[in-house]
């Protein structure tokens, strides 16, 4: 992968997380370019990462051989009908991490006949701790899907999907799922202070907390499920706070939250597709 080139257009917080990890896994900063029209953000880039930066798309499509979408989906389409004719010219691999964008209005976007990858990330890709959904269309290489996947993989785990369609539950369960351990957080750092403790000391123990809880599920080969059952003694305090959780639906209520926020995944992919 360090002998291809890789443009970036858009130089925002998910393009600067993944140019970071590129260069922290090796990758030579003189093979990557990034078009932004900011001219201040242009400068904090260059002066960062050492990479080559312009204001002007195209400049930086041409000879790519991987093309990064890394704009907001409401401009995507202009940007994909002005570099989709230079990255057929140049057989370049379009990756768009643009939300919600579905591979066939991209593909209708840039002109028939390109390979791309969709990518779904999330936020903690900011901090090299993301999760990401990569989709390949039929005319993606083997060799293109090793560039995307490295790609994404410098700043997390990645896992492809055979059906587009599923997207929209990854979106539901890790896209828009910091979310809701943050709300969790949050609302364990508010009872917990209610318990009497200094709100920094809850908060520090709730975050140390999800730290390691993570950290184990990741390490151990047994199921959440799992996990929890060994650590709640019979008619001990976990118990007793479980079967509350049991009791006001909590199971119920995930599985409600997360069908509707993949409901809205579909929905505004049909909205996108539309505008």
């Amino acid at each position: 992968m360090n002998n291809q080139t890789i443009a970036f257009i858009g130089g925002g917080n998910m393009a600067r997380s993944l140019i970071g990890g590129l260069i922290a896994d090796g990758f030579p900063p003189q093979r990557i370019r990034v078009a932004e029209p900011d001219a201040d953000q242009r400068g904090e880039l260059a002066g960062a990462f050492g990479v080559h930066v312009t204001g002007d798309n195209l400049e930086a499509a041409r000879g790519a051989d991987g093309v990064v979408l890394a704009v907001k989906p409401q401009v995507i389409r202009d940007v994909a009908a002005e570099i989709g004719p230079q990255a057929a010219a140049d057989g370049a691999v379009v990756i768009s991490i643009a939300a919600g964008i579905r591979e066939a209005d991209l593909s209708r976007w840039l002109g028939e006949g390109l390979p791309v990858v969709r990518v779904m990330p999330n936020t903690p890709s900011l901090v090299q701790s993301g999760a990401t959904a990569l989709y390949a269309n039929a005319r993606v290489s083997e060799q293109q899907r090793s560039l995307a996947e490295s790609l994404m993989r410098a700043v997390g785990l990645t896992c492809w999907l055979d059906d587009e369609s599923l997207m929209d539950a990854v979106t539901a369960v890790s896209g828009s799922g910091p979310a809701y351990f943050f709300l969790l957080m949050e609302l364990m750092e508010d009872a917990g202070e209610r318990l009497g403790l200094p709100r920094q000391t809850a908060r520090l123990l709730t975050l140390q907390t999800a730290l390691g809880a993570a950290k184990m599920a990741l390490e151990s080969e047994d199921d959440p499920a799992r996990l929890r059952q060994r650590v709640t003694s019979p008619g001990g305090t976990t118990e007793q706070a479980l079967q509350c959780l049991e009791d006001g639906g909590m199971r119920d209520l995930v599985d409600r939250a997360l069908r509707a926020a993949a409901e809205r995944a579909g929905e505004l992919g049909d909205e996108l597709g539309r505008s």
